[in-house]
């Protein structure tokens, strides 16, 4: 069933998230200009007029607000069982193929481990990432992150730190790094993700019975109403969409706890 929702998610993903669903209506509207030329035209317009208002305007915004305002940072507790930090902010492919620890732009989620670590010097470690990749899935989060712990120094580097490189979304992050535990943990862990995936994230730890405290990081939303760069806009509504068709998603199929998680009382 994990298999089958995995490759399922994936592809209707394909189809549907915002930058592939544009150039599909754009070569739709060139096909079928051939039969129905009023009809191609509308359609051609209103895709202009919605590519020139995304170049000025970050619309992901609107979306990703308030997803990265649910869980706001507060003050750390004094203790906790673990650490878990989750996978994505690292770029396995780019990685192996450069012989060299890779990331992208949510690569707070690794590089705030450090600190972490020396706050919390009695506590439980665990990286959770392996490969979301539908074809070729060799190369693993999880890897770049050890290589990448190993250059710390050495108080940092010595600590032991779990691995968990199985796993192909936050559902599989939960699931398999309960099974690397022995089973959920009763105590609080840290729970260390970007503030845009925190929501889905927390929803689904609570759903397995996992105790988590979010810390949130990796923050990409603005106050900005006018941003006239259609490459960053078109990301922000990218990651946008794709959060909030996966808490609809992950709620209708019970991998959730609620539709938008929100913070304990």
């Amino acid at each position: 069933m994990d298999n089958l929702f995995f490759l399922i998610s994936k592809t209707l993903w394909l189809a549907v998230q915002p930058d592939n669903l544009l150039v599909l209506l754009l070569v739709l509207t060139t096909l079928g200009g051939w039969l129905r030329r009023r009809w191609a035209s509308s359609l051609l317009s209103m895709l202009a007029l919605a590519m020139v208002a995304l170049m000025l305007m970050p619309f992901g915004n609107l979306l990703l607000n308030p997803l990265e305002s649910r869980f706001k940072p507060e003050m750390l507790p004094a203790s906790v069982a673990g650490i878990m930090v989750l996978g994505g902010g690292e770029d396995a492919d780019l990685s192996a193929r450069w012989g060299q620890s890779q990331f992208n732009s949510a690569a707070e989620r690794l590089m705030v481990l450090p600190q972490l670590m020396q706050r919390y010097p009695d506590a439980q470690v665990l990286f959770s990432g392996g490969s979301a990749a539908v074809l070729d899935s060799r190369f693993r989060g999880a890897d770049v992150a050890k290589a990448w712990l190993d250059t710390l120094p050495p108080r940092l580097s010595s600590r032991p730190v779990l691995f968990e490189r199985d796993s192909r979304n936050t559902w599989e992050n939960a699931l398999f790094s309960a099974r690397l535990l022995g089973g959920v943990p009763q105590q609080p862990w840290l729970l260390v993700t970007s503030a845009f995936h925190m929501p889905r994230s927390v929803g689904i730890y609570r759903q397995l019975g996992w105790q988590v405290v979010p810390y949130p990081v990796d923050y990409i939303s603005t106050n900005d109403f006018f941003r006239p760069q259609f490459a960053l806009n078109l990301r922000d509504l990218v990651v946008g969409v794709r959060e909030w068709t996966g808490l609809l998603i992950y709620h209708l199929t019970g991998r959730t706890s609620a539709f938008f998680p929100a913070p304990e009382a």
